[in-house]
């Protein structure tokens, strides 16, 4: 396995991109669907901001840096890499943030429907969202499973939100369909791309979605707590208003008026200042997204999660795989259910082997294709299958709970 392996890895057209990145030495990171990597360019490009644009040019920078546009820059090279136009989208705030920005707006895009339709098991923020609101008295929470929300789609639904990559199983939504049923019932659609976004192909525009928000942290290699950004489609971003209106998403921030008067363009979504620091991490790895090329990403990943499933059944490893077998229909990622399995991943975590743990009982492995070779399959395996057979999960240090897990 380990010989066949570096023969694909020779062959790989993504193998330079690997020295781009900051891989540790000794360790196997399959948690790139949590948290990128770190890219090479992004420490000297954030030393040029703390040292030169902040340092010497202080606040000067908002002009002479175009700090002011930042946002709507990055907004920009996002756009193409998720089948937005570059004045649909702009990286701004947290997901769950913009996730309740989106939710209001569409609510209010709506009236006489309450509803906000998703699916039991959806990422928790989507859902604690949508319970704040209703808390509010401004929405209604109604939860179906995924089989039946094509048939939940009644009169009172004014949003269906879902998340198109699920962060558990990795399986895919039908995007183009559950849109167009949606539309069909007169509800909007507000699609989470956080496991989507710089991992495979989105076409909002040619789904007609209406609405999205996306994380900046896990493929698109942002950092910890990246800025996120967020898409209207053209043909809303007149009626959308959104709820919190602070200054920077003014017309005229700098006119310093008493009254609030929305951006007419996506920066409507702004609210306080943009945090630069991040922003400027944000664009060093979007760049590189952008210039590898998503499509190349997700053929690669889509290679990579095959072989290692090959190299876990030639190994004898039998786990109870929760995504989906095609990987068509499947994120950058593969989810195992055991019982035992928090002891498992800490301990291939103590051998250099990162993946993650999701409650009660997923072993998640995710490929970021940009940094990771066969090789890394290979051995991966080869660890999985050793903390299986001689049981060292059991050791109490690998059972004992992180407070991330």
């Amino acid at each position: 396995m380990l010989e066949r392996a570096r023969c694909l890895d020779v062959g790989d057209p993504l193998k330079e991109f690997r020295e781009r990145f900051d891989v540790p030495e000794g360790v196997i990171y399959l948690d790139g669907n949590s948290l990128g990597c770190l890219p090479k360019a992004t420490p000297e490009r954030l030393e040029q901001v703390v040292r030169e644009e902040w340092g010497r040019d202080l606040i000067r920078s908002w002009n002479s840096a175009g700090w002011i546009d930042l946002s709507s820059k990055i907004g920009t090279k996002i756009a193409p890499l998720i089948g937005a136009r570059a004045d649909e989208v702009i990286a701004c705030d947290s997901t769950s943030i913009n996730l309740f920005k989106l939710i209001s707006a569409a609510l209010a895009m709506r009236p006489g429907r309450k509803v906000v339709l998703s699916e039991p098991g959806n990422f928790p923020t989507d859902l604690y969202m949508i319970e704040g609101l209703e808390r509010q008295g401004l929405t209604e929470r109604r939860l179906a499973p995924r089989e039946a929300l094509a048939d939940a789609l009644d009169g009172d639904v004014a949003l269906l939100l879902l998340t198109h990559t699920h962060y558990k199983t990795g399986e895919l939504f039908d995007m183009a369909a559950l849109t167009h049923a949606a539309h069909e019932a007169g509800a909007l659609v507000l699609w989470d791309l956080s496991h989507s976004g710089g991992a495979l192909p989105v076409d909002l525009n040619g789904c007609e979605a209406d609405f999205a928000v996306g994380c900046g942290y896990k493929y698109f290699n942002g950092g910890p707590g990246a800025p996120a950004y967020a898409f209207v489609a053209e043909r809303h971003l007149k009626a959308a208003r959104q709820p919190l209106t602070g200054w920077m998403g003014h017309a005229a921030p700098f006119a310093f008026s008493d009254d609030y008067k929305a951006a007419p363009g996506v920066e409507k979504l702004l609210c306080g200042t943009p945090p630069i620091l991040g922003l400027a991490a944000l664009e060093v790895g979007v760049d590189l997204v952008a210039e590898i090329g998503v499509d190349r990403l997700y053929e690669k990943s889509q290679a990579l999660s095959e072989f290692f499933r090959q190299c876990l059944s030639e190994r004898g490893v039998v786990l109870d795989l929760v995504s989906p077998t095609d990987p068509d229909a499947r994120g950058s990622q593969l989810s195992f259910r055991h019982d035992e399995a928090y002891a498992i991943c800490q301990a291939l975590i103590a051998r250099g082997v990162i993946g993650d743990f999701r409650d009660p009982d997923i072993l998640r492995f995710g490929f970021a294709p940009a940094y990771l070779r066969f090789e890394d399959m290979a051995e991966a395996a080869r660890h999985l299958a050793e903390v299986l057979e001689t049981g060292e999960w059991q050791c109490a240090e690998f059972r004992q709970r992180a407070a991330v897990t």
